[in-house]
């Protein structure tokens, strides 16, 4: 690695952490040169997962618009941003473990509702209703069946 302040070719690493998630290593490195020290990152390289719209177009996943639809159904409830935060990385980690990088947007959908249900069902009938496209009362009626279903 060279120093990015003097461009020397030869930097030491003084030390090395791995971030909590374990995906990022953060390296503190000196230069023999001019003795400045900096700070690089390592990340892997990871090929973008691309969300397949209803209308068949393409566009790279989004975590805040995720995150967006998320806080707009869980407004008024007792769902924290601590737990939005969490279904966001659950969901996204299950979809990097899929072998497919193009992913419909109602599998995105799904999986983050079935997160939702867990938690708040007001919040989970709100989401779904926006991602399902419910158009009249018996799309709602239908969805509220399967928690009760007498």
């Amino acid at each position: 690695m060279f120093c990015i302040f003097c461009q020397h070719h030869d930097t030491e690493v003084i030390e090395t952490r791995v971030s909590e998630d374990g995906t990022t290593i953060r390296r503190r490195r000196s230069c023999p040169k001019c003795d400045k020290r900096f700070t690089t990152y390592e990340r892997l390289e990871e090929l973008p997962i691309i969300v397949i719209k209803r209308d068949g177009t393409r566009e790279r996943f989004d975590r805040e618009k995720l995150r967006s639809g998320l806080f707009k159904s869980c407004e008024k409830t007792i769902v924290t941003a601590e737990k939005i935060d969490k279904i966001i990385n659950e969901v996204e980690r299950e979809l990097k473990e899929k072998d497919a990088t193009e992913i419909e947007s109602k599998t995105i959908g799904n999986l983050a509702a079935k997160r939702l249900k867990k938690i708040d069902k007001v919040a989970y009938i709100r989401f779904s209703s926006v991602f399902r496209r419910f158009v009249d009362l018996d799309d709602f009626e239908e969805e509220l069946k399967k928690f009760n279903p007498d």
